[in-house]
Formats: C-alpha cells, sequence, structure tokens
C-alpha cells in the first residue's frame, strides 16, 4: 500500500475517478456519487451544460457547438480543470460547503497499478483543485480487495482482478501488499469494440451510438455462454446507405468475436500465476479468484476463467463500487492491519 492506515483515517473523502464513472465516499455520510465520468460542454461560451447520466445520454446526440468529454480516460485524469469542474457539478453546492468547512480537507483517491508518476500527480492536482490540502493515493487492487470483504491483511494467497472500462488488473495479495500483479490493456471497452466491428464488418452494420453499450444491445443476456437462442436481431445503420436496418445476428459469432479481446486477460493471469510463490498458489487452488469491477458483470465470464485456470471463480457482492467502499473502510477506521507481535525469547 502506497499509504499508511494511520494516514488514511485522517482522510474525509474518498474519490475513484474511473474512465467509466466516478464515485465519491464521505466519511460519516457514505457513498454520496456515483455518475458516469462524461461531461457536456458549450464550445461557443466554454460553459458545462451537463454531467453524468444526462451528459452520458446525450452522446452522439448533440449539435456542433456542443460536445461531450471523458476527463478520465484509462483511469488516468487526461483533462485535469474538466475533471475538477465535473466533480464540481456532482458534488452539489451542499456537499461542497460541507467539505469546505473542514479546516484541514484530506482526500483519498485510487489509482491503477504501477500509475506513472504522471498519471498520480494529475489525480492529486484535480483534487488539491476541489480544496484538499492533502490527497493519500492507494492502489486500487489494495482498494478493491478490501471493499469486497477479502482478508487483505492475513498471511495467506488472496487473488482478485478488477475488470475496469479500459483495463483489466490481476494482482495476488498477502500480508496486505501486492506480490505479483499484471495491468493488461483490455476491458469493457475492448470488448464493446470488438462486437461493434464484428457487426461492421459481417453485416455491414453501424450500432447507434457507442454510448450504449453495444455488447448488452448484441447479446441480450445470453453472454458468452452456449446458451440461449442461436440468432438476435440488432437493430442500426446501413454502413453503405445511412438507412436504418434490422440484422438477424449469429451470437455464436458474436461470442467468437469476444473471445478475441479476452485471451489477452487470460494470458495476464496465467503470468501472474507464473511470478507467484508456489505456496501462495497453493492457497488459491481452495479460495481462488475474486472478481471485481463493472465489466465483472459480463455474462459468462466467470465460467470461461473456471474453465480457462482450473480454479474457483466468484464475483462479489457490488462489484462496481467495491474499491470505493473499501477506501471507505479505510477512511472510517473498519480495517486494522495485522500486528506483528516480536518473537518471545
Amino acid at each position: 500500500m502506497t499509504v499508511s492506515l494511520e494516514q488514511l483515517r485522517r482522510c474525509h473523502v474518498a474519490v475513484d475517478l474511473g474512465a467509466a464513472r466516478t464515485r465519491v465516499y464521505v466519511k460519516g455520510a457514505g457513498l454520496v456519487v456515483d455518475e458516469p465520468s462524461v461531461a457536456a460542454v458549450n464550445t461557443r461560451t466554454g460553459a458545462l451544460i451537463a454531467v453524468g447520466t444526462f451528459a452520458e445520454r446525450m452522446t452522439g446526440r448533440t449539435p456542433d457547438y456542443i460536445r461531450v468529454v471523458r476527463p478520465v480516460s484509462g483511469g488516468t485524469v487526461v483533462d485535469i480543470e474538466m475533471a475538477q469542474r465535473m466533480l464540481r457539478h456532482l458534488l452539489g453546492e451542499k456537499l461542497r460547503r460541507a467539505l469546505r468547512r473542514k479546516p484541514r480537507l484530506r482526500a483519498a483517491a485510487c489509482t491503477p497499478h504501477d500509475a506513472d508518476p504522471l498519471a498520480q500527480r494529475a489525480a492529486v492536482e484535480t483534487l488539491v483543485g476541489l480544496g484538499a490540502r492533502r490527497v493519500e493515493l492507494v492502489d486500487t487492487l489494495i482498494a478493491a480487495a478490501v471493499g469486497c470483504g477479502l482478508p487483505v491483511e492475513q498471511p495467506t494467497a488472496t487473488m482478485i482482478m478488477v475488470c475496469g472500462a479500459a483495463a483489466t488488473q490481476v494482482a495476488v495479495l498477502s500480508l496486505g501488499s501486492i506480490v505479483t500483479a499484471e495491468r493488461i490493456p483490455v476491458g469493457g471497452e475492448a470488448i464493446d469494440h470488438a462486437v461493434v466491428q464484428h457487426l461492421r464488418h459481417a453485416h455491414e452494420l453501424m450500432l447507434p451510438s457507442q454510448a450504449v453499450r453495444p455488447l448488452q444491445l448484441a447479446l441480450h443476456g445470453n453472454g458468452i455462454t452456449a446458451e440461449g437462442p442461436a440468432s438476435t436481431l440488432i437493430h442500426g445503420r446501413d454502413v453503405a446507405t445511412g438507412l436504418a436496418r434490422s440484422v438477424q445476428v449469429d451470437t455464436a459469432a458474436v461470442r467468437d468475436a469476444i473471445h478475441t479481446p479476452l485471451t489477452a486477460v487470460l494470458d495476464g493471469i496465467g503470468k501472474v500465476l507464473r511470478d507467484c510463490p508456489p505456496d501462495l498458489v497453493a492457497d488459491l487452488t481452495d479460495r481462488g479468484i475474486m472478481m471485481v469491477g463493472g465489466s465483472a458483470l459480463l455474462p459468462g465470464l466467470d465460467q470461461m476463467l473456471r474453465d480457462a485456470t482450473g480454479m474457483p471463480v466468484a464475483i462479489a457482492e457490488r462489484p462496481d463500487v467495491c474499491a470505493v467502499l473499501g477506501l471507505g473502510a479505510m477512511l472510517e477506521g473498519k480495517i486494522a492491519p495485522m500486528v506483528l507481535n516480536p518473537l518471545a525469547e
């Protein structure tokens, strides 16, 4: 962990700036913000028109002078000023006023595993711009493991897989630290993109908007398992004529298109297990893999991992908010480190 639990207990607010959603946890109040990381801007005046869910619904439906932007990409803040403006509007005037009353406001933020110094500095500057005097950074893998109730502080192996929108992070944890980890640049967006490209190449069909999750639209809950109807009706726009068209899509072909980006995730899991000490791998045969993150809810992904690794795979109870809830538990002082007593002589 990049920061001690004692320092985190002094923090007042925890922020998880994700590529897909932004979540804010306030000490004593719980989870207060869970909205898409999207903002709509008037390019003529520079004014912010909408943030969150409403801004996401505007994607692909705006006139020329309105631009829909995502200030966070791949877990990294790419536009600090826009991220600050988005957070201010998501928090609201009442909550911002309550936070400003804190004499020395401290904040904690999740950062992806092995985030470079520039990415860490961008996260710190974003929160400093909101009034935080000090910002503590916590690895997303540690925060997510705490949030889904894994015994992180014990001397036993726990394996966690954070399935984000832009990347998938896999790690083996023991004694409150990361033993070995891997960050794979394949997430929910890559899986969605694979479905979009399949429909474009195989059926010359463009989906209505990138804002609509094309994966859910294409599979209608069948997921990447073989159960369910053999074909699905998809509505979109013809690539050549631009007219609306409906196509009967073979779900087996869509499953094959999804499997292609997921092979990189399986390779990453294999690398983590190869780099892990044998004693910890032996623990994992019983404990298995815990999946968290919004993309963990992709139907059939857990079964695919079971077949590939031979280990038990479980999905957290609330996989999409595990990281920010884990940070919140550290802020509230609910997590105690394992006390290592010196050997008695």
